[in-house]
């Protein structure tokens, strides 16, 4: 079972979904950083930062799953183990 910081930088490279999905949850977290920065919040401000803290979730929970499902299938034979 191989570590999910390991995957990632691999995800990353090779995993478009994942790519596109870590790209959208790193926008979503400049925007929050943004809002909370700010000392008040307007109502649609606050609606706005609950959205977004939702929709950060929804893509976590989805990296996660692609996380799993590499971490969790049988590791890959090399040709040359294959050979022997």
């Amino acid at each position: 079972m191989t570590d999910s910081q390991d995957l990632k930088p691999l995800l990353l490279e090779t995993d478009e979904e994942f790519r596109q999905l870590a790209k959208k949850h790193h926008e979503l977290e400049e925007r929050l950083h943004v809002l909370t920065s700010k000392h008040y919040l307007s109502d649609p401000e606050q609606v706005e930062e609950i959205t977004l803290k939702k929709r950060k979730l929804q893509l976590k929970d989805r990296m996660e799953a692609i996380l799993r499902r590499y971490r969790d299938r049988p590791p890959l034979q090399s040709p040359s183990l294959q050979q022997g």
